[in-house]
């Protein structure tokens, strides 16, 4: 049962896409919940949307402390024929109730210096109550995999349970240049800190053999799997043994020469006529035909059937290994860099345009297994490639009139270029294409001091049917977020908003092999997300 957790890291980390591409998260102000498209912004969150964009806040120090609260649902739906119940949902449940962000920036002359704090990745825990389909297949493979070799059993359960962390904390340092009233630039680094945390069992796998040769619980009642199965190795280990001590006791009778002779003219060689009937009966109830069959044949016929039963006791002893409960406790870590430029221009009053590339973080995380608890899975100080993809990110703000702004945002993701199946030694093409990001929000006064705003943010996703499973995929979203910002005094702003995003369902046709059978197979992907954000902006400077 261990290779079905081999992708459970991809299911935590698949948590963390919020807004953003496929493991960035751009949501990072309360401002931006509220507007969805802050790439040109000339306000505090300028930290991270636009670095170059901090010069126009003039003079002084400026701070902004934010938060939001984030949850997403995913239901995955599987039609594998062997599920109890089919088709079967799964449902997994990710929260991030506190998910912060906090920036700080000091203007002086051309100049301006700042700093932000962010999950840049993750940012959430996920919890799986009743596992994933992949999970669960394997174990549901057990009933007709027993049908075969006519050891009747029809029902199977298990207690399945996986949670874990995921967030990628981002320290961004910038400085930008006011080269004149109309252009600035700005050049800065990312630290990128990240953690994952695994934990999590499957256990108590049970089925409902009727079959009591094994030992008499087996009558049909729920039993522990792998006490079926080490009872079936046993019994099973215990008739090769006899069969082979059957097929030693004609030994003498071949030493002697008579291997030839018919086993039904045994009487003449020493056997009892007993020995002869058993030994023919034998045969039969073991599928053989033993008229004309020689001595020599029927040792052979009692040392392949020895051998026969030796090899399904190895079977049974395999699965009751495999059978056994799993536990998981365990993390990866690993820091990366993030150089980021950007310029900002504004032509005139009215209009402002940004740009911002971000470099592709390298990011190689370490795993560490804590108590011994891998679950087959992870490996103590193996390496996991966790790259973040480059971005270029391209904003606009229009002010057609004092009360009116209108904002727009187009983004790329160089997915391209980062290898998302986590190993060197692996090479599987999952990108087709960059994952692009574009929408457009806009925002209006209704007095001096409210500020009311909506805005809507669209992704096209780059996978292929590679990336896809049940534990990871990725499909198009449109995002719609509102709030409104209230100027409490001169000196501070609050922002409040709100975000849903409706994903389109996806879905994966594949086939599972049972034993060494292909099963069809067809799984259907949904996701839902939705996020409440809240901030205060301090303005020291003007």
């Amino acid at each position: 049962m261990r290779k079905l957790l081999t992708f459970f890291a991809g299911a935590l980390i698949s948590a963390s896409a919020l807004a953003g591409g496929l493991v960035t998260n751009t949501n990072q102000s309360a401002m931006f919940t509220r507007l969805q498209n802050r790439n040109a912004s000339t306000g505090i969150d300028a930290v991270y949307f636009n670095p170059a964009g901090l010069t126009k806040l003039g003079n002084g120090l400026f701070v902004s402390i934010n938060n939001q609260t984030i949850s997403q649902t995913k239901t995955i739906t599987s039609n594998y024929q062997f599920l109890a119940g089919t088709p079967k949902d799964y449902v997994g449940d990710v929260s991030a109730p506190v998910y912060p962000g906090a920036y700080i920036a000091y203007n002086t002359g051309k100049l301006s210096f700042s700093f932000g704090f962010n999950p840049i990745g993750g940012g959430g825990g996920a919890k799986y109550s009743k596992g994933l389909p992949s999970f669960e297949m394997g174990i549901a493979d057990i009933v007709p995999g027993l049908a075969s070799q006519n050891l009747p059993t029809s029902q199977y359960s298990a207690d399945i349970l996986f949670e874990g962390t995921s967030v990628y904390f981002g320290y961004q340092a910038n400085i930008a240049y006011k080269i004149n009233e109309k252009l600035s630039v700005a050049a800065g680094v990312r630290l990128v800190s990240a953690a994952n945390t695994y934990s999590g069992y499957l256990k108590n796998i049970r089925i409902n053999p009727t079959y009591p040769a094994f030992g008499a619980a087996y009558n049909g009642g729920m039993v522990l799997a792998s006490d079926f199965f080490t009872s079936g190795a046993t019994y099973l280990n215990g008739v090769s043994s006899q069969l082979s001590g059957t097929a030693s006791s004609l030994q003498p009778i071949m030493t002697a020469g008579f291997g030839a002779t018919p086993l039904s003219s045994g009487t003449a060689l020493g056997l009892t006529p007993t020995q002869v009937a058993t030994l023919q009966g034998t045969i039969t109830a073991l599928g053989g035909n033993p008229t004309g069959m020689t001595i020599a044949q029927t040792q052979a016929f009692f040392t392949g059937a020895s051998a026969n039963y030796g090899g399904k006791a190895a079977v049974m002893t395999a699965n009751a290994a495999k059978a056994q409960d799993i536990n998981v406790d365990a993390e990866e870590s690993g820091t990366g860099y993030t150089p980021i430029i950007s310029a900002n221009f504004s032509p005139n009053d009215k209009l402002n345009l940004s740009v911002r590339y971000e470099f592709q973080t390298k990011l190689e995380l370490t795993t560490k297994v804590n108590n011994g608890m891998s679950g087959g899975i992870f490996v103590d100080g193996e390496k996991v490639i966790a790259d973040m993809p480059a971005l270029l990110a391209i904003g606009a703000e229009f002010r057609p009139s004092s009360k009116l702004s209108l904002a727009g945002t187009f983004n790329v993701y160089f997915d391209k270029n980062v290898d998302y199946d986590g190993s060197a030694a692996v090479d599987v093409n999952m990108i087709d294409k960059n994952f692009l990001e574009y929408g457009l929000g806009a925002e209006y006064g209704l007095t001096e001091k409210l500020r009311l705003s909506a805005g809507w943010v669209a992704t096209r996703t780059s996978v292929n049917e590679a990336y896809q499973n049940d534990q990871r995929y990725s499909t198009n979203t449109n995002s719609f977020g509102a709030g409104f910002g209230y100027r409490i005094s001169p000196m501070i702003d609050l922002n409040l908003g709100g975000q849903y995003t409706f994903y389109a369902e996806g879905s994966k046709a594949f086939t599972h092999l049972l034993g060494t059978s292909p099963i069809p197979v067809t799984e259907i992907y949904n996701k839902k997300t939705w996020l409440v954000g809240v901030g205060l902006d301090f303005y020291f400077g003007k």
